[in-house]
């Protein structure tokens, strides 16, 4: 177990799909990665709505993938399932929660996946095993057919090893998905954060800008977000949906990891009151990037605060980047950059649509490769 929870055999030429096993695939029961649940599940009687989709237009799917339990967390760990080992150090998290998902596209044993991404589930993982990853625009892709988390913040996206595995993704989930070509003159605004307890490694920070300065992108320095209310917002918002989704699994708390007992237990005791607040601050979050986004094509932040923290260590929180766009409902792309001294960095693209982002990181992905 690890990076799957079940291989599948295939034949044909089609791509090579794999599935984050909270995707239901027909005959198979979805795990959600916990222990409970897959007790309970029976072999899905059809497919969720992204994986009929696939098979349509052609694709294998040679297995589902390992994740954090519930996909209630990002660093990827799962003691009970396993953890996917990150091919790009195997001291490091994978990031979650679609860990699997991330490893079987950076190893080569899948051509394209398809994870979830309530929070940075799809972008962290991708930015910790130097692949990419795209978050799609809440409500563009049907989560009909997926174990739900935050049903106000789900979406499902896709990680490839490269921007174009990505897009072939795309074209799996919509037929005639087509990423423009980039306009001749570029422009991004450039993000930062404040807020964060020990603030961007620098050498993150400068990888993402020399990736920038190599594809000759016109940058617009922009004011600093304050991460700190986003995240305290985020983290009311998923633990109050997921305590709903997840009120069956109370009795059995004895039977869940530490941090999924945390979590229920804290969505329990949130009301209205919190979530009033949250919204407001997601209200917010969703204005000010919209309006960043009428003044420049697309916004450009890393993905992770820091390398990949080692397996065990108490790291920076994996979400306090990637989160933004979840309250925002944006499309958000990640995709690995170079950096000095055994940095593992990565760029993320924030725009108004998946076809924007993706013809950006192609500018990108060419500049750094060459």
């Amino acid at each position: 177990m690890g990076t799957w929870v079940v291989r599948l055999a295939t034949d044909g030429d089609g791509p090579r799909l794999a599935v984050k096993d909270c995707i239901d695939v027909a005959g198979l029961p979805t795990t959600a990665g916990c222990p409970v649940v897959a007790e309970m599940a029976e072999p899905a009687e059809i497919d969720a709505a992204v994986v009929a989709a696939a098979r349509e237009a052609g694709a294998r799917i040679v297995g589902k993938t390992g994740l954090t339990e519930l996909c209630w967390s990002a660093n990827g760990v799962n003691h009970w399932s396993g953890t996917p080992t990150n091919p790009r150090d195997p001291r490091r998290l994978p990031g979650g929660s679609s860990s699997g998902s991330a490893v079987a596209v950076a190893t080569g044993e899948a051509d394209v996946a398809f994870g979830t991404d309530t929070g940075g589930s799809v972008r962290i993982p991708a930015a910790c095993c130097g692949v990419t990853g795209l978050k799609t625009a809440y409500g563009r892709i049907s989560v009909k057919g997926v174990y739900p988390l935050a049903p106000s913040l789900d979406t499902v996206g896709v990680l490839g090893a490269d921007v174009a595995a990505v897009e072939l993704g795309m074209r799996l989930l919509e037929p005639g998905f087509m990423t423009p070509p980039a306009p001749a003159a570029l422009i991004a605004g450039r993000l930062t954060a404040s807020g964060l307890n020990g603030g961007i490694d620098p050498a993150i920070d400068a990888a993402v800008d020399r990736a920038l300065a190599a594809a000759g992108v016109a940058v617009d320095r922009l004011p600093a977000l304050d991460m700190g209310p986003i995240l305290g917002a985020a983290g009311v918002i998923i633990d109050s949906e997921g305590f709903r989704v997840n009120a069956y699994l109370m009795q059995y708390l004895r039977q869940l990891s530490p941090h999924v007992r945390r979590n229920l237990e804290r969505g329990a005791r949130l009301g209205r009151t919190d979530r009033a607040a949250a919204d407001r601050v997601r209200a917010a979050v969703r204005a000010t990037l919209e309006s960043l986004l009428a003044d420049s094509p697309v916004l450009v932040l890393p993905t992770l605060a820091g390398t990949p923290p080692l397996l065990g260590e108490r790291g920076f929180a994996l979400t306090a980047l990637t989160v933004p766009a979840n309250l925002a409902g944006l499309p958000a792309l990640s995709l690995p950059v170079p950096a000095d001294g055994g940095v593992i960095a990565s760029l993320q693209v924030i725009g108004g649509s998946e076809e924007q982002v993706l013809a950006f990181g192609r500018v990108i992905e060419a500049a750094v490769s060459a």
